[in-house]
């Protein structure tokens, strides 16, 4: 039972590590995930020595498989609590009159809004940057001085120019 434990405490580390490295490549931190690297290729190799030398027992080969999955949610899950990278959220309200640009502002967001056509008339467009950490704050704060509005977040990949770019990096 405790070689079992072994593989698959193995294979959870190996596989959030390959989680959070592919991540990382994907959001540009290509240093950090080369080093990441690294640590995975060690902990995979001693994982699947482990294994291949003990393929007689199936329960050892489950083992492998319930690591390899649990790995995955719990690399996961961790990209989720660094939160690496940015976001652009766009929002869309009915009420061109609402100073929510303002008051966003006010909270030490950059936004660039415009006025749109919707389907029943004009709409307040606005497009805000953040850090990915403060997403689900920026969502509260929107939510809060206007619960109808539309909202869509995205990632962008490359960032450039602005006065807030700056401030983001900082």
């Amino acid at each position: 039972m405790e070689f079992v434990l072994i593989i698959i405490g193995i294979n959870i580390l190996y596989v959030s590590f390959f989680t959070l490295r592919m991540l990382m490549v994907i959001k540009g931190y290509r240093v950090m995930a080369s080093l990441l690297a690294m640590v995975e290729v060690f902990v995979y190799l001693k994982g699947l020595g482990l294994v291949l030398n003990n393929l007689d027992n199936p329960i050892n080969l489950a083992a492998y498989c319930i690591g390899w999955g649990m790995g995955v949610f719990i690399g996961s899950k961790i990209e989720e609590k660094l939160a690496l990278g940015y976001v652009t959220v766009q929002v869309v309200v009915d009420s061109l009159e609402m100073d929510l640009t303002a008051k966003l502002r006010e909270h030490g967001y950059g936004v660039t809004s415009w006025v749109a056509e919707g389907r029943d008339g004009p709409r307040l467009m606005m497009q805000v940057l953040a850090k990915r950490s403060n997403e689900q704050k920026l969502w509260k704060l929107i939510s809060s001085f206007s619960p109808k509005a539309f909202i869509v977040s995205f990632e962008p990949k490359h960032l450039k120019g602005g006065f807030w770019v700056n401030r983001l990096r900082g």
